[in-house]
């Protein structure tokens, strides 16, 4: 099993480029996992990527979500500056933009452990440890992925990273917004995820001081490479 995964902080770029480019690693590792299952050995060991991101500030739809969870129209969206985007990821609908950390984990989940669950989980825990170290208590929500504050009180609960992942052959895509710095007005135009009784915060916000997000960034790698026992390179 090859946990050497390539890191690569993208910057700021825009999210169909961002997609196009994690289409092709993904595209690469499953055609590989192919070839090697075509001569019945793993002649070549398939590759693992993590990639950091931020996006301008866009609405992606997931190929289950709903349309009527996004509460402006087109010309709304162009006077704030935002685009939309349906894409292949599960879940409904959420936001990007500046300030938030996205996270596109593109792995062979052969590679460590063939288990969608424990893999989402993992994902959460990274970031549930990561605000931990700020004193925040980052909990999981019965029935919605993603990390949550305050999940079981009632009006209070409120969304500080969401999850929406495809798979494939075991090999995954898309995967984590972690609101860090992150412009919560934004969040006002859609159900987040869905839900219209549940709002969305950041570390900001809760912290009330904006964060070094390259201290964040490297907290979070961290977290992500200790669970998922990785060892980075640069890619």
């Amino acid at each position: 099993m090859n946990k050497t995964t390539y890191f690569r902080d993208l910057g700021k770029m825009d999210y169909k480029e961002a997609w196009d480019f994690q289409e092709k690693l993904f595209r690469e590792i499953i055609d590989l996992k192919l070839a090697n299952r075509a001569v019945e050995k793993e002649v070549n060991p398939t590759p693992n990527y993590l990639l950091f991101v931020e996006h301008p500030h866009v609405y992606t739809l997931g190929k289950n979500g709903s349309e009527n969870n996004l509460l402006i129209n087109h010309l709304q969206l162009q006077n704030h500056e935002a685009t939309f985007h349906k894409t292949d990821r599960g879940g409904d609908i959420t936001y990007h933009g500046p300030g938030q950390i996205v996270g596109y984990p593109i792995l062979d989940l052969d590679n460590f452990f063939p288990d969608i669950h424990k893999y989402v989980a993992y994902l959460e825990e990274a970031v549930i440890q990561t605000i931990a170290e700020f004193g925040l208590k980052g909990e999981r929500l019965k029935g919605a992925s993603g990390v949550w504050l305050d999940a079981d009180i009632p009006g209070k609960a409120r969304k500080i990273c969401a999850i929406g992942i495809r798979t494939s052959r075991w090999v995954t895509m898309h995967g984590f917004a972690f609101n860090v710095n992150t412009d919560l007005k934004y969040f006002e135009f859609i159900n987040p995820c869905g839900f219209n009784d549940k709002k969305a915060t950041s570390m900001q916000k809760e912290l009330n001081r904006q964060m070094d997000m390259q201290e964040i960034k490297s907290m979070l790698k961290t977290k992500l490479g200790n669970l998922f026992e990785m060892k980075f390179i640069a890619g």
